[in-house]
């Protein structure tokens, strides 16, 4: 029956592809090994204690990867004074699960007069037995940095001059030039900044460009930002968290008080009341829809009239205590003969008003689709996925429902290919599909004009493939509007169709 199927997908988008340039990215960056010895002032990029975390950010889509950066200690490795630093770099799976998963733990040994690496440890745990390498570089120098010490580096050098990148027995050039000051306000603080851009032959093979990174103005060349385009978007790798960690001091017992005298008790600071919510705040520019916004698309089945689904930006509360958008795709109307869908059938996600990532879904069916009627809860944290009972499913962090894949691809970057027969800018989602999350593929088309009830209007193909046979074989298809909005004008699954209702158009 193939009405079935094509309400099921109403559960779990994830993340697209790019965000593995995102990771290469901040370190490839960084990643550059200066020619020049380091000075004894140069040395100061390594400081003993300091950890640096960021967070990775995917066009709208917010903490798709987590880095780390660490001093951890200083000391002597083979008659060389060394810096031992740390790096871990692991996917959230909103990428991993669209291309592979990343997790990875590496520590370097660096000279301290170079910044050279002289061992260097890596630890791969996104495989089912962790593999662990070494490589030595005592007797025979390193003829580069790899990409955790040149973070380093590059910090040395103020984010100028010409570096190598030697990584997987690869070398590439690696040229930084200072351009202008900036400030930034990010989560970890305010700070003037020098902005660098990069150029590498390592990004021209990834496909990366435009590559900026910003590092504070200080003594410290804190890398606070890099920013760098793919052909699916825009990454942001932003300094989260400073610390500095230092050894445990011992403990110092107080100095007995005399009897009689006492301390006068301290009055309780004040703390500032909480500021209260404030419901139905305007949502993100770079969102492509406002709240309250309403379209409503006519329902057809084998080119017969079924019904009208009422899809809106419903609202903006608080929502288990968290700040939430409803959005809603309701059969608002019923035609005669219409044997699928029931008067009031309703899908409907509450989710985060920045990423759209789903708190809960809800599916209300009538008729044959009533098996299918469930509530889903989300966890933001973890990813796990509770359907009617106590036990959980696994799944990426921040998978989307349905309703919010197509609120949410209206603001992806779907431009067409340029060449027909290597289509670099197909985007990859994960999708919980009843019981397993699917890789789908959606793959833009060149922009042409359709006709929806003798209007033509322009639009782009969009061709979605879900890896899932029962699915595709309902090829499922939508078309974007190609003006502000791209509000979606059709949608096409085996046998049904929807057109968007002319007057929503404006």
């Amino acid at each position: 029956m193939t009405s079935c199927p094509i309400t099921r997908p109403s559960r779990l988008l994830v993340v697209p592809i790019a965000f593995l340039f995102a990771v290469a990215i901040f370190t490839g960056l960084a990643v550059a090994q200066s020619a020049t010895i380091l000075t004894a002032g140069q040395e100061t990029s390594f400081r003993v204690g300091e950890k640096l975390s960021y967070s990775v950010s995917y066009e709208t889509f917010q903490d798709v990867a987590y880095l780390e950066t660490q001093v951890l200690s200083t000391g002597m490795l083979g008659g060389k004074r060394v810096f031992e630093i740390n790096g871990r770099l692991k996917t959230y799976q909103i990428v991993s699960a669209a291309l592979s998963l990343i997790d990875e733990n590496r520590t370097v040994f660096v000279a301290a007069d170079t910044g050279m690496p002289l061992m260097v440890k890596r630890t791969k745990s996104n495989v089912v037995v962790p593999v662990d390498t070494v490589e030595n570089f005592l007797s025979s120098p390193a003829m580069g940095n790899d990409l955790l010490s040149l973070v380093y580096a590059i910090r040395a050098t103020g984010g100028s001059g010409s570096f190598t990148l030697t990584e997987n027995g690869e070398s590439h050039a690696v040229t930084v030039q200072p351009t202008k000051p900036e400030k930034v306000k990010i989560s970890a603080g305010e700070f003037d900044s020098t902005v660098s851009v990069i150029n590498s032959s390592f990004f021209v093979l990834k496909g990366i460009k435009n590559v900026t990174i910003n590092l504070s103005a200080d003594d410290r060349r804190l890398p606070i930002m890099v920013r760098f385009r793919t052909s699916t978007g825009t990454f942001r790798v932003e300094l989260s968290n400073v610390q500095y960690i230092v050894p445990a001091q011992p403990e110092v017992r107080p100095t007995p008080v005399p009897a009689g005298t006492t301390r006068p008790a301290q009055p309780p600071r004040p703390q500032p009341s909480p500021a209260p919510y404030v419901s139905n705040q305007p949502l993100l520019a770079e969102l492509a829809f406002n709240l309250g916004e309403v379209l409503e698309y006519k329902l057809s089945s084998a080119g017969n009239a079924i019904g009208i689904v009422r899809f809106e930006a419903k609202e903006r509360t608080l929502f288990q205590n968290r700040d939430s958008l409803l959005l809603t795709a309701i059969v608002s109307g019923v035609d005669q003969g219409n044997k699928t869908f029931g008067l009031g059938d309703m899908l409907s996600s509450r989710v985060n008003p920045e990423t759209l990532a789903p708190l809960q879904s809800e599916l209300k069916f009538s008729g044959v689709l009533r098996p299918f009627n469930q509530t889903v809860t989300f966890d933001p944290k973890t990813g796990a996925i509770q359907v009617g009972g106590p036990n959980t499913i696994d799944a990426p962090v921040g998978t989307h429902s349905l309703v919010s894949l197509i609120y949410a691809m209206r603001s992806f970057n779907l431009d067409p290919s340029k060449s027909p027969g290597n289509p670099v800018n197909d985007t990859r989602v994960a999708v919980y599909w009843m019981d397993r999350p699917y890789i789908f593929t959606l793959r833009p088309g060149n922009p042409e004009m359709i006709s929806i009830n003798g209007v033509k209007l322009p639009a782009q193909l969009i061709t979605v493939n879900t890896g899932n046979p029962q699915l595709d074989q309902l090829a499922i298809k939508v078309w974007l509007s190609t003006e502000r909005g791209r509000k979606p004008l059709r949608f096409s699954v085996g046998t049904f169709q929807a057109d968007l209702i002319i007057p929503n158009i404006q």
